[in-house]
């Protein structure tokens, strides 16, 4: 079988951070074709990325944020290799998509993990496990955040970005990985690849429009009656520095800390005691 040709699609208008995240792509790309592809006056993400997608020559389709680190460096080979099986893969998402936050669903159906800069603190790192009960690869996803999604070009082209409705910069992600799930294609969500994201979500104003229009959209599928529940990322660990980071993301520390958040979220509060008679 002939090497996947990668094109990577990032929308940015930060000239330093579409450097650098070019120049680490390069790198982790390096044994693969690939071409990087930036978008530096994008009406909105969905509209970015589709111009992406229509200049994209290739077989496999990066859509990612300018403000992520990748720290593998097996990461194109892994990719090739379940990129031929998933249609659609990300690193953090969910196997029930009930809300406009793909992270509302709470566990059980959370999966994967990421880690994030503390703001003031460059030199640490919050790492959050949404779910790891499944190694490498999680399957069974709906939908995925949108900080990186690696999505075969077929698939792609059969669903497209919803800019019409999406003409902002919230929620492109889930309704694009949603609506490929609901056309019947193959999601995942990958656990073993260490990556760090700049930034951790802006839920303002803007995000609850966007939100009432995802409800508005899927209004026929979504479930009534629902509330999220407690999520393991309540509960986050940080660390020092990448190298800390590196130390403990690996199958056995993050399979025991699935099963222990697994543990403490199913616990029953106990009953409350008699007091003694006075």
């Amino acid at each position: 079988m002939s090497s996947p040709f990668f094109s990577v699609v990032i929308c940015s208008i930060d000239a330093w951070k579409f450097a650098q995240a070019s120049t680490r792509y390069d790198t982790l790309l390096a044994d693969f074709p690939h071409e990087i592809i930036g978008i530096h006056d994008a009406q909105s993400l969905a509209e970015g990325y589709n111009r992406g997608l229509a200049r994209a020559q290739g077989d496999l389709l990066v859509f990612s944020h300018d403000d992520i680190l990748i720290l593998d460096s097996a990461f194109a080979d892994k990719l090739a290799s379940r990129m031929q099986h998933y249609d659609l893969l990300g690193f953090a998402g969910t196997t029930r998509c009930v809300y406009p936050f793909w992270i509302a669903a709470g566990w059980p159906h959370l999966r994967g993990a990421v880690a994030h800069l503390v703001r003031d603190f460059p030199q640490r790192l919050c790492f959050n496990l949404y779910g790891a009960p499944e190694w490498p690869v999680a399957d069974g996803i709906e939908a995925v955040d949108g900080l990186c999604m690696i999505v075969r070009r077929e698939a792609a082209e059969a669903v497209g970005f919803d800019a019409h409705t999406f003409d902002g910069w919230h929620l492109y992600d889930l309704d694009f990985s949603f609506a490929l799930f609901r056309a019947g294609y193959r999601l995942g969500v990958c656990c073993d690849i260490p990556l760090i994201h700049a930034s951790s979500g802006n839920f303002d104003a803007a995000y609850t429009r966007y939100a009432e229009r995802f409800s508005q959209k899927y209004a026929p599928c979504m479930q009534p009656g629902l509330t999220p529940k407690r999520s393991p990322e309540a509960a986050p660990a940080h660390f020092s520095g990448t190298k800390a980071l590196l130390a403990h993301w690996n199958e056995t520390t993050l399979r025991r800390a699935d099963l222990a958040l697994q543990r403490r979220l199913t616990r029953r509060p106990s009953a409350p005691q008699p007091k003694a008679a006075a």
